[in-house]
């Protein structure tokens, strides 16, 4: 029976069928039927018999004064009494105003509650703006629903964003396994100083496997976190979705601030610097197995970076840039030089490649920066594009970082932005043409900037790259 019935059939039970009035001091009679007191007692008056009298609902005759109190009943009669029309609607599933007792039918959007028609033509609601609360919550829940979709499509990426950096996890973890059980195979071979480097390594292993495990726990966590938070958020917009629609919209827009959340940042999971660590552990492997029977040989087979006496090529400068005639300094200019366009020149970004490039080795060379301007600093292929405007990426054959607003970046897809605890003054840039290496150090602290994965040049030229901006400058060492 639907909540309105039930509070009719409350009341009608409370009636008196003599009166037509809620029960003042009920009694019931052995038929059980029950009548006001005082309304039975003038009934009784009224009988013609004098002995007996007869029950107003059913005839049944009972001997005069012979009925009992029915205290139940007069309570239930009380509180069906209390009963207001307001509640006898809201009972209907129809919320009513506090004030007015009348159905709430209109959304005043200044407000931002619901109102009755009596409301709408008050002092306090004439000048706002208001709408009929049905097409209000149907406005407003298209909203909700449309930002519940957002978030659930930003979970799923979250969610997968996860599963991604668990499986790079696992396979950093499977390599420094890889690597644990090559160093030990080869060390069972040396003498007991090697045996020694050999304990080193391991401990070393063990560092960086704790340091992965506990950079992957910090990931999972952040991610957990904004997995919940995310739940958490869309159970309680669903929820509210499904409330009634002038319940729903009380505070509407604290809700939808709530759904207008930041995009969540995806956190970096796995530093270059870890990856690096792993990186020359595979190096060393190969090495490892090339060792003779004294650690002196073992020194001096150990491969060398060269370093290279880098100068900027003017034929690729683009015409604003402006080079010193040593070629080992350049500045962003503001005047356009006449130079001519030679196919090999950049005419549109402010980029210029080495004169010289590489195609085998390992090579690295130094720059002096300074913390200001914007600037940028790699290699690149020597089919990268030369005319127009150029995005920097691996696809399009660049391995660059940058200061760009004062902020330092890795040039990857998406852009990796670089925690250093104190800008870099001087900066060896590295390159391994055989393992396709490109990596970055502070060459103050020896700290690693950034390690690029390794790639495949495929043979192809590889040349120094660098850019600057208006104002902005470098220098290459020696």
């Amino acid at each position: 029976m639907a909540a309105s019935d039930s509070v009719k059939t409350l009341q009608a039970a409370a009636l008196c069928s003599i009166c037509l009035d809620y029960f003042k001091d009920p009694v019931t009679l052995r038929c059980g039927h029950n009548f006001c007191r005082e309304c039975l007692t003038h009934y009784c008056k009224r009988a013609q018999a004098s002995y007996a009298r007869s029950c107003p609902e059913c005839r049944d005759q009972f001997p005069e004064g012979e009925f009992q109190v029915n205290r139940q009943l007069r309570e239930m009669a009380k509180i069906a009494q209390k009963i207001s029309p307001r509640e006898v609607k809201e009972s209907r599933g129809e919320r009513v105003c506090m004030e007015h007792e009348e159905p709430l039918k209109l959304f005043c959007e200044v407000d931002e509650t619901p109102i009755c028609l009596v409301c709408r033509e008050s002092q306090v609601h004439r000048a706002h703006t208001v709408a009929p609360i049905r097409e209000a919550a149907k406005n407003f829940k298209g909203q909700i629903q449309s930002r519940l979709e957002l978030m659930k499509k930003e979970k799923d990426e979250v969610l997968a964003l996860k599963s991604s950096e668990d499986r790079e996890s696992q396979k950093l973890l499977k390599q420094t396994n890889i690597e644990r059980h090559n160093i030990v195979a080869e060390f069972n071979q040396l003498h007991r100083f090697l045996e020694e480097q050999e304990r080193l390594l391991l401990a070393q292993l063990e560092e960086l496997d704790k340091e992965i495990v506990k950079r992957r726990e910090e990931y999972v966590a952040k991610l957990s976190a904004e997995i919940s938070s995310l739940g958490d958020l869309i159970s309680e917009m669903e929820k509210k979705c499904r409330q009634p629609e002038s319940e729903f919209l009380q505070g509407i827009r604290s809700t939808q601030k709530k759904c207008e959340r930041e995009k969540f940042q995806h956190p970096v999971a796995f530093s270059p610097e870890i990856k690096w660590k792993i990186w020359e552990f595979s190096q060393r492997n190969p090495f490892l197995k090339r060792v003779t029977k004294t650690f002196r040989d073992t020194v001096s087979a150990t491969p060398k970076y060269s370093t290279a006496n880098v100068t900027l090529d003017p034929d690729t400068a683009q015409p604003r840039l402006v080079l010193s005639e040593d070629r080992k300094s350049m500045i962003g200019g503001d005047i356009r030089q006449r130079l001519p366009d030679n196919p090999e020149r950049f005419d549109t970004e402010p980029f210029v490649l080495g004169r010289d490039g590489f195609t085998s080795g390992r090579h690295c060379w130094e720059v002096e920066v300074k913390d200001e301007g914007d600037w940028g600093m790699g290699v690149a292929r020597e089919s990268v594009r030369r005319k127009g405007e150029i995005s920097l990426n691996i696809e399009m054959g660049t391995w660059a970082v940058e200061r760009w607003e004062g902020e330092y970046t890795a040039i990857t897809s998406p852009i990796t932005r670089l925690p250093l605890s104190r800008p870099p003054k001087r900066i060896w840039v590295y390159l391994d043409y055989v393992w396709g290496q490109v990596a970055f150090l502070n060459a103050n602290t020896s700290v690693l900037i950034y390690v690029f994965p390794p790639a495949s040049f495929s043979g192809e030229r590889i040349y120094p790259f660098f850019w600057v901006g208006l104002g902005s400058q470098f220098r290459l060492h020696p």
